[in-house]
């Protein structure tokens, strides 16, 4: 089982931006579903957006447009820059690796397929 460490998160006002960061311990890294979620106390983790091995993407209709996933699999980092935004984003934010699979909707929401997680990293907008 692999280690992933969240960075970036922290507080920000409305309209502002964060790029979270995770740092992956994983033998080849290139291979892996990756995926950001998030989750706010009292309620289920939801997802985020995902990036399969061939560099597909999918958001949650909630972020798409402001939210973009990407990763360097060079480096074996998995990145989510967050624009505009909102209230609504707060959360704690988690990385997550596992598959096979490619970047949809379902697979997003089959949270059992990614098998390695991060501690989380805390996002804080306010109004």
């Amino acid at each position: 089982q692999g280690q992933l460490v969240e960075s970036g998160g922290g507080s920000v006002q409305a309209g502002g931006s964060l790029r979270l960061s995770c740092a992956a311990s994983l033998y080849s890294f290139r291979y892996y579903l990756l995926g950001w979620f998030r989750q706010v106390p009292g309620k289920e983790r939801e997802g985020v957006a995902l990036i399969d091995t061939d560099g597909s993407t999918v958001y949650a209709d909630s972020v798409k447009g402001r939210f973009t996933i990407s990763r360097d699999n060079a480096n074996k980092f998995l990145y989510l820059q967050m624009n505009s935004l909102g209230p609504e984003d707060t959360a704690m934010y988690y990385c997550a690796a596992g598959g096979p699979g490619r970047a949809t909707i379902p697979t997003m929401s089959n949270q059992r397929l990614f098998r390695d997680w991060g501690q989380g990293t805390q996002v804080t907008v306010s109004s």
